[in-house]
C-alpha cells in the first residue's frame, strides 16, 4: 500500500511540474510580471476553430520544453475566442478578452502572440511558425533583449 501511495504522489508531482500556468486576467498577469520581473507572453487564440492555434498549442505551448522554460522566465496570458457553444467563456472573460483584442490585436490575427514588458508595453509580435519549442523560445527572447 505504501508503494502505491508513493507512486501516486510521484505521478501527481510530475504532472504538476509541467503544468502551464496560463493567466486569463491582464491585471493579475501584470502584477505577477512586476513582482517576478518577467515579460508577459499574450496569446490570442481560437481554441476550438483555429487550426494554426491548435498546432501552436501542440507543437510549442504544450511541450515540456516550453512549459519548463516558461514557468521560469515568462508570465503566460491567454485571450481565447472559442466559437462553439459548449466552449463559451463567461461574459466577464469575453469582455476582458475583447478589451485585450482591441488594444493588442487590431488586425485580428489568430494565433497572435504579443510579447509585453511588465507594464504592458509591446516588445514584439509573432504568430504560428513551424518551429521547435527551443526556436520559438529564441524568437520570443529576441524581442525581450
Amino acid at each position: 500500500m505504501k508503494k502505491i501511495i508513493t507512486i501516486f504522489f510521484l505521478i501527481i508531482g510530475l504532472n504538476t511540474t509541467y503544468a502551464q500556468n496560463w493567466q486569463t486576467d491582464f491585471s493579475k498577469a501584470k502584477e505577477i510580471a512586476s513582482q517576478e520581473n518577467k515579460p508577459i507572453i499574450l496569446v490570442f487564440q481560437g481554441s476550438d476553430w483555429c487550426i494554426p492555434c491548435m498546432k501552436l498549442n501542440k507543437e510549442v505551448w504544450n511541450t515540456n520544453t516550453f512549459k519548463e522554460y516558461a514557468k521560469e522566465y515568462y508570465v503566460m496570458l491567454q485571450a481565447d475566442f472559442p466559437r462553439k457553444k459548449k466552449n463559451k467563456l463567461p461574459k466577464k472573460q469575453q469582455n476582458a478578452n475583447a478589451k485585450l483584442f482591441e488594444t493588442y490585436n487590431k488586425k485580428g490575427f489568430f494565433p497572435f502572440v504579443v510579447v509585453l514588458n511588465k507594464d504592458g508595453r509591446v516588445l514584439g509580435e509573432t504568430g504560428y511558425k513551424k518551429m521547435t519549442p527551443i526556436s520559438y523560445i529564441d524568437e520570443l527572447n529576441a524581442f525581450i533583449k
